[in-house]
């Protein structure tokens, strides 16, 4: 079996409330490394891969699942423009840094897709006793029907161009770090490589994940399962909403509720204030986010959005026949 590196990706921009689809571009390059703090970083030099074993994607249908800490933080771009400016985010317990090269750009909330295919497929495997590793072997097909894409040439171009800027677009954060004050820098895929056989036909992809994100989910179990209607979300703050409300959220009955500032900071966008508000009162108008209810509600120093899940149907139902079952005294 040989391996052909990945070739090169043109680029498309849209805004961050637009169309769907994973943007293109084209990578491989070292952003330059934030200065303000330790860090430790990735190692150098032969390719990772003759040292893993390999994890064949588990075939059929799997639950979605999503890592909490890329939920939780800004880590990627919400638009389809080719974003270059870093992302800095602060508390006083964690530090988030990511950085872009100039030609490629930064990963996107749509190339996330692949790092939510990444967890779905280890969490499955773990939960069945399936020995796994970062080294995955896959076919574009089960990524681009996984994410709920289209499967066309210009598709499979789209998921290499995705491949290439979670490749070159860098993290330093100290979080899961035993020190504050050191950082952990990665990659979202250290290396990722077209498979061909001896006539060059090809065999599906490899990519292999970062020990941060791998051991997230399956020493942390820092996971959640997510609506695959999400995959359906067209905008960058809806898709970014979405994750961050399911986090905090999750299927509290009281739901979770947000200051508009404390989302601006958190969702690391580039849109001033002023328009984010504007996209997130939208989002909110629309009922957009699957399984929850949004509400806005006005303070005299600004305002809050109010996010509570919402009782389907068919649990609804069961709640009901079982409230009358008990009252007629019969047992449940």
């Amino acid at each position: 079996m040989h391996s052909v590196v990945s070739g090169a990706m043109g680029t498309t921009g849209h805004a961050e409330s637009g169309h769907r689809g994973l943007a293109n571009a084209r990578s491989i390059g070292g952003p330059h490394r934030p200065a303000s703090l330790p860090t430790e970083s990735p190692q150098s030099g032969p390719s990772e891969r003759a040292a893993l074993p390999e994890f064949r994607a588990l075939a059929g249908s799997l639950a979605t699942r999503d890592a909490q800490d890329l939920m939780a933080y800004p880590f990627f771009s919400l638009a389809k423009t080719k974003r270059v400016a870093p992302i800095h985010f602060q508390t006083a317990s964690l530090t988030i840094q990511v950085e872009a090269t100039a030609e490629f750009g930064m990963a996107t909330i749509w190339d996330a897709d692949i790092l939510i295919w990444a967890a779905s497929q280890l969490v499955e495997a773990r939960d069945r006793g399936l020995p796994t590793s970062r080294l995955l072997v896959v076919t574009p097909y089960e990524i681009l029907t996984f994410s709920r894409r289209g499967t066309s040439a210009r598709d499979y171009q789209r998921l290499k161009a995705a491949l290439d800027r979670l490749q070159s677009t860098t993290v330093a954060t100290s979080i899961r770090q035993a020190s504050g004050r050191r950082l952990h820098r990665f990659s979202w895929i250290n290396e990722w490589t077209e498979r061909a056989d001896s006539a060059g036909r090809p065999q599906g992809l490899e990519l292999v994940l970062p020990d941060w994100f791998y051991r997230g989910l399956l020493e942390d179990g820092l996971v959640l399962t997510i609506d695959s209607s999400y995959f359906r979300l067209t905008g960058g703050i809806e898709r970014w909403l979405y994750r961050l409300v399911r986090k905090h959220a999750g299927r509290q009955a009281t739901g979770w509720r947000f200051d508009f500032r404390h989302l601006h900071a958190k969702s690391g966008s580039l849109a001033d204030f002023r328009n984010f508000a504007i996209d997130v009162r939208d989002v909110a108008a629309r009922q957009a986010l699957p399984g929850y209810q949004l509400t806005v509600l006005k303070r005299a120093a600004g305002e809050d959005l109010l996010c509570r899940p919402v009782i389907r149907g068919p649990v609804r139902t069961l709640i009901r026949q079982l409230a009358r079952t008990l009252r007629v005294g019969d047992k449940p």
